[in-house]
């Protein structure tokens, strides 16, 4: 018997790779999504395998009715990139923590036995040991920044999941995605920003032009690329434990620096940094250590270079669908 998910965000950037591997392994997929930020284009591939419920995570009833039948929900549904949580951070934690527990109960009431459900590395905002394992203190720094929204209600999320409903369930898992970047991820993502700033300072046939960053471009992130972590996120839901977290992402770390050099390197030009100020509550460093994932036989294949490539060319023949006030 075909075996039933449901995949919360489905139409968001990883949730829809995830929708996609998860028809090709054989899967019956269902997917709750309104699509007001999402987009049912993003899976269009398999489309005709997946069943749509057009409803908002939030809606517990209309929720519990989709979830019925399915063996696991992973619930992906959020409101995500940075300048969201700067400037709509009240919707940020509705969706966040209202839509956690409408999905928990739903999951209840409706007997699904496995409950998967995606934090972010944000929970850790700065945190004190690079690279990371899973086990180090959460943090929220300050409750007066909206940018916390996000990492916040993500926290709020972990404990609804592994204690508000943690006798319900057969395995509870939680993974913190680390910089996922990959084609048709938004707009609004320092990967995406970076390809059109790019693409619009050598313009012409430019071979070298200024190119101005948030920061001095020393921080450091650790980039992974979409279809590793879809990846990761199955091994980790086969092979992986109850009531456990793991990390999903590349444990290698990069600077801003580097990344603008890698940049330069697929578009053909050179790009000389421009600093400035950086944004307030922002990370110097963050890279995560996935050796919990790696003991699960995970190992990320794409390299950096070959990712940059793949997403380049897929914004550079987009380009005309963001408005020109989203490039920088």
């Amino acid at each position: 018997m075909t075996r039933r998910v449901i995949v919360t965000g489905g139409g968001g950037f990883i949730g829809a790779y995830l929708v996609k591997k998860l028809v090709r392994d054989g899967w019956d997929v269902g997917v709750v999504d309104t699509m007001v930020r999402g987009d049912a284009s993003r899976f269009a591939e398999v489309a005709d395998q997946v069943r749509l419920h057009s409803i908002d995570v939030r809606d517990e009833d209309a929720v519990t009715k989709a979830v019925d039948g399915a063996e696991v929900v992973m619930h992906l549904a959020a409101i995500n990139g940075t300048e969201n949580f700067y400037k709509r951070p009240e919707l940020v934690l509705d969706v966040g923590i209202r839509g956690a527990l409408a999905v928990v109960n739903a999951c209840r009431r409706a007997g699904v036995p496995d409950l998967v459900v995606a934090s972010t590395a944000e929970v850790y905002q700065t945190p004190a040991v690079v690279p990371t394992p899973e086990n180090i203190a959460l943090m929220l720094p300050d409750s007066l920044n909206p940018r916390y929204s996000y990492g916040g209600s993500k926290i709020a999320s972990e404990l609804i999941a592994f204690n508000y409903a943690q006798d319900h369930f057969r395995k509870v898992q939680v993974f913190r995605p680390h910089n996922i970047y990959g084609p048709d991820m938004g707009w609004k993502h320092v990967v995406p920003q970076f390809i059109l700033r790019a693409a619009a300072a050598l313009e012409g046939g430019k071979t070298a032009a200024p190119f101005p960053i948030q920061g001095d471009g020393q921080e450091t992130r650790a980039f992974c690329y979409v279809d590793d972590v879809v990846d990761g996120i199955v091994t980790m839901y086969e092979k992986g434990g109850h009531r456990e977290v793991y990390h999903i992402g590349n444990d290698e770390e990069i600077s801003i620096r580097e990344l603008v050099a890698r940049l330069g390197t697929v578009m053909g030009g050179t790009l000389a940094i421009e600093p400035s100020a950086g944004a307030e509550g922002g990370t110097p460093r963050r890279c995560p250590d996935i050796s919990k994932m790696r003991a699960l036989g995970y190992a990320p294949k794409i390299d950096m270079l070959e990712g940059l490539r793949r997403t380049t060319e897929w914004y550079l023949a987009n380009r005309d669908r963001v408005a020109a006030n989203e490039l920088m």
